[in-house]
């Protein structure tokens, strides 16, 4: 069954930006989702990342939770196996992550809301690695931000001012083999909290996204394809014009339940002091304002933590 989403080239908005950002901004509106080629984030540094992720997650359980804090909410570092549950679940994934942040001065005016990165010692060159590929997805994301803002007809540099210094995260997943009888999935069905997610690694069998008619659609690309999608956050302030998608990633064939699975989502977040107002724009009788009260970013991004129990 053909995906209800297409695949873009950067190219296209080098040469034209305005029609890179109708096109993308259409696949939003109808699934949510759009795929991306022809991007800045290199292939080999992608590959370089996945193989210290690989060694850091073959450590010894002991060794892995050094780098694990509770209070953080899975901010930063290691958080384990079975602890983040989708909204509404009962069941929490079968997997186990690290994530990265922004790195900020100490004297930020953000530092109260995003904590210091954690950096694994035991495996060479981890910070390095990890914090260029953190900041090649962010070019990405942003330059991105700015074609959501030209298809939505507000200042093209609006996410510049709103998302420059976001609470982004750089998510490395492991998905361990899939052990009989086990309960609950790799990730179970769930929205993003963010703006848009950009995901690498992906092209391994698993993810699956929801349809207008409530399928479920296997995503299957080459691995140089970025795959992007909306998060909830987004969807707010659009009042539903952009759609934040259902999906999971499931184990789909018998024999892929031996092997691991990894990819790299980037969680494009806004500034944490942003404040969440749905457009007036995006608002008809069709369409009626479906969120009357503002809300904080932060604010938001707390509330769906504790909804999948994270803190």
């Amino acid at each position: 069954m053909p995906l209800p989403f297409s695949v873009l080239s950067l190219n296209l908005w080098k040469e034209d930006p305005k029609e890179f950002a109708t096109q993308m901004g259409r696949n939003f509106e109808n699934s949510g989702f759009c795929g991306i080629t022809e991007h800045s984030i290199n292939e080999e540094l992608i590959n370089e990342v996945l193989q210290i992720f690989k060694r850091f997650f073959a450590l010894p359980e002991q060794e892995k939770m050094q780098y694990f804090e509770t209070n953080l909410g899975g901010a930063r570092g290691y958080t384990p196996i079975k602890v983040e549950t989708p909204k509404g679940g009962y069941e929490a994934d079968i997997k186990e992550f690290w994530q990265t942040g922004r790195s900020l001065p100490k004297d930020h005016e953000f530092r109260k809301w995003m904590p210091s990165n954690k950096w694994a010692t035991e495996i060479p060159r981890f910070k390095e690695k990890v914090h260029k590929l953190f900041e090649q997805f962010d070019l990405v994301g942003k330059s991105l931000l700015k074609s959501v803002a030209i298809y939505l007809q507000i200042d093209e540099n609006y996410f510049e001012e709103v998302a420059n210094e976001g609470n982004s995260v750089m998510r490395t997943i492991h998905y361990p083999p899939v052990r009989q009888n086990e309960k609950g999935e790799r990730s179970g069905a769930h929205e993003d909290i963010n703006l848009i997610t950009l995901l690498i690694g992906g092209h391994q069998p698993g993810l699956e996204i929801r349809s207008k008619k409530k399928e479920w659609l296997p995503v299957n690309f080459d691995p140089e394809v970025l795959i992007c999608n909306i998060g909830d956050m987004l969807q707010r302030f659009t009042n539903h014009k952009l759609v934040s998608t259902t999906h999971r990633v499931v184990t789909p064939e018998e024999s892929s339940k031996n092997t691991s699975r990894y990819s790299i989502p980037f969680f494009v977040h806004p500034n944490p002091n942003w404040v969440i107002e749905t457009l007036d724009s995006c608002c008809s009788e069709d369409n009626p304002k479906k969120y009357q009260e503002a809300i904080l970013s932060e604010d938001f991004l707390q509330e769906r933590l504790k909804e999948i129990k994270l803190i």
